[in-house]
């Protein structure tokens, strides 16, 4: 391909990523080194932002809450996906039906599908989770008040709403598992798990590492969803790191921009070492 075809086809392609990432990051991170509000130009006050970020204790409880949710959130998506996945790779007939159906969670919009989730757990709206839980045990409990109750609702319904997309994943990587090699396993005496962890999954362990990889990434940016399942997420501690950035930034009418820009570039370079490990495993999956 001549060199003027490659930069008449890659044009478009370059002016959406200037446009949509290179530009507003360029702005986030000006704006981490300014006191700025809605409407007026920025002053610059150097690290400022950084320090009074690092040193509120909201933040600290946001990046925990994030970080724990991400970590319980991805493994057990991986292990339910890889269960669930399997399990529907044995179907027949029925397997397109039954994954339109498992489909149907990915498929609502988030803020709709938790809205929707919610009201399982809210006796106002029948609740039928909550009345189920207060028939077995005996005792009420408030979903949406106590942090560790509510910390329960808000993981149900990442797996609810993320299981899907880890399940068609796997499936795919399971149809690409060579006969052959599960064939040969089962005549040298490999049954039940051993088939799984010595044939299975190290065939398909790229397709677990990218699972891993979406997954960080969706739920260290989880926000929308919190509105309707943690009404109360800032006096439980149950405030996720991008609902903190937006309350600090835009609760105000737009006050601390700066600040919470200096919060979104903190949040960044979390993002990025978390990813570190799965970025560099996929790297390596796709030289061999």
């Amino acid at each position: 391909m001549r060199r003027r075809d490659f930069w008449v086809l890659m044009a478009p392609s370059l002016v959406v990523m200037f446009g949509l990432l290179a530009y507003p990051l360029y702005r986030t991170i000006r704006w981490s080194f300014e006191r700025v509000q809605y409407g007026a130009d920025g002053t610059w006050v150097g690290l400022d932002n950084y320090r009074e970020a690092l040193s509120d204790p909201r933040l600290i409880h946001a990046t925990v809450f994030t970080v724990g949710l991400t970590l319980v959130a991805s493994l057990l998506l991986v292990v339910l996906g890889y269960w669930l996945a399997y399990l529907v790779n044995q179907l027949g007939r029925t397997k397109p039906i039954v994954l339109g159906i498992l489909l149907i969670s990915y498929v609502v919009p988030q803020i709709v599908g938790a809205t929707m989730f919610s009201w399982l757990f809210n006796s106002n709206f029948g609740g039928i989770v909550n009345h189920l839980v207060t028939e077995i045990t005996g005792t009420e409990i408030l979903w949406f008040t106590d942090p560790w109750a509510n910390r329960v609702v808000i993981l149900l319904n990442v797996l609810w709403f993320m299981l899907p997309f880890a399940m068609m994943v796997i499936i795919a990587g399971l149809q690409g598992v060579p006969h052959e090699t599960m064939e040969a396993a089962r005549i040298d005496g490999a049954r039940g798990w051993r088939i799984h962890w010595h044939v299975i999954v190290p065939s398909i362990r790229g397709v677990l590492g990218f699972v891993c990889l979406i997954s960080v990434m969706d739920i260290l940016r989880v926000f929308d969803a919190l509105i309707p399942l943690s009404p109360q997420a800032v006096g439980i501690g149950n405030e996720s790191i991008m609902l903190y950035i937006y309350n600090v930034a835009f609760h105000d009418g737009g006050q601390q921009l700066g600040l919470g820009s200096a919060i979104n570039v903190l949040l960044i370079v979390l993002i990025v070492v978390m990813l570190f490990p799965f970025i560099r495993d996929t790297a390596r999956e796709a030289n061999q």
